[in-house]
């Protein structure tokens, strides 16, 4: 739906949840930073779907959130409605994350694995967009800004690590051929849609690596069988080891579950801590 201003509250017991679902923005994050960052102050829980305000501010609205007492989620922010946030911050509490590498875009495995089936590029983009997955304009997707996205909130909400978008690099997939995917294949491999995420030190201390690039995958890696409108996140935390979330990564029914996800959780089971 598109965005209606928020209402005035004149007390924090007149609004019991700000639930922000509208388009991201390709930069900036505002107005909704401000929506978001408002609510917060007058305590008062936050659900959203927006990925760039919470790529761009993460970090700072989850405090924000922690010093109010309040709830502040985001599950449909990455993977929609498949729980990665809340696994990787609840569910693995108290392991010491190392890193994340994952296929976060499933508009663009799609289309891999279309152009892995013999499809050109812009034959896969048409059919991506036939099954209502690519956009008219796919640029968001397929030159890797939504993934970027992606990264940046997994390293401010699970690592406590803001990220700049100079900080990640990016290759789209726009100008992989079919001899590249043939080439591939003939090594054993898969071209995957990579978004690698790495701290040179312990719970997201030291030196960064992030990127969202092409990489060939191959062997035992569980990216290599992930097909489709499928994404995956493989997670590494000390001391279990590698930990793998494979879903569904599109549309709004998946979307709505995530938000939907996040309100029973503020519902019943108070803040959220990132």
């Amino acid at each position: 739906p598109r965005w209606r201003e928020a209402p005035r509250w004149r007390s924090a017991t007149e609004a019991d949840l700000l639930v922000e679902v509208s388009a991201s923005p390709a930069t900036g994050g505002e107005p909704w930073v401000a929506h978001m960052r408002e609510a917060l102050q007058r305590a008062i829980p936050v659900v959203t779907s927006n990925k760039w305000p919470v790529a761009l501010h993460g970090v700072e609205l989850a405090a924000l959130a922690r010093g109010q007492g309040v709830a502040f989620r985001a599950e449909s922010t990455v993977m929609s409605g498949t729980p990665v946030l809340s696994t990787l911050a609840e569910g693995l509490a108290g392991t010491v994350p190392v890193g994340v590498r994952g296929l976060l875009n499933a508009t663009v495995n799609f289309i891999l694995s279309q152009m892995t089936g013999g499809l050109s590029y812009p034959e896969a983009l048409v059919r991506a967009q036939q099954a209502g997955l690519a956009e008219r304009d796919p640029a968001a997707d397929v030159e890797g800004h939504d993934a970027v996205a992606k990264l940046m909130i997994l390293s401010g909400l699970v690592f406590g690590r803001q990220l700049e978008r100079e900080q990640v690099s990016s290759e789209g997939i726009t100008a992989i051929t079919g001899r590249e995917i043939e080439r591939a294949r003939a090594a054993g491999g898969r071209l995957k849609h990579v978004a690698t995420l790495g701290f040179a030190g312990p719970d997201g201390t030291g030196n960064v690596t992030a990127s969202v690039r092409p990489e060939v995958v191959r062997g035992d890696d569980p990216l290599l069988t992930v097909e489709d409108a499928t994404n995956a996140l493989v997670a590494e935390a000390r001391p279990v080891g590698q930990v793998t979330i494979i879903g569904p990564g599109a549309g709004p029914r998946l979307a709505g579950q995530g938000v939907l996800s996040d309100i029973i959780a503020v519902a019943g089971r108070g803040p959220w801590r990132a």
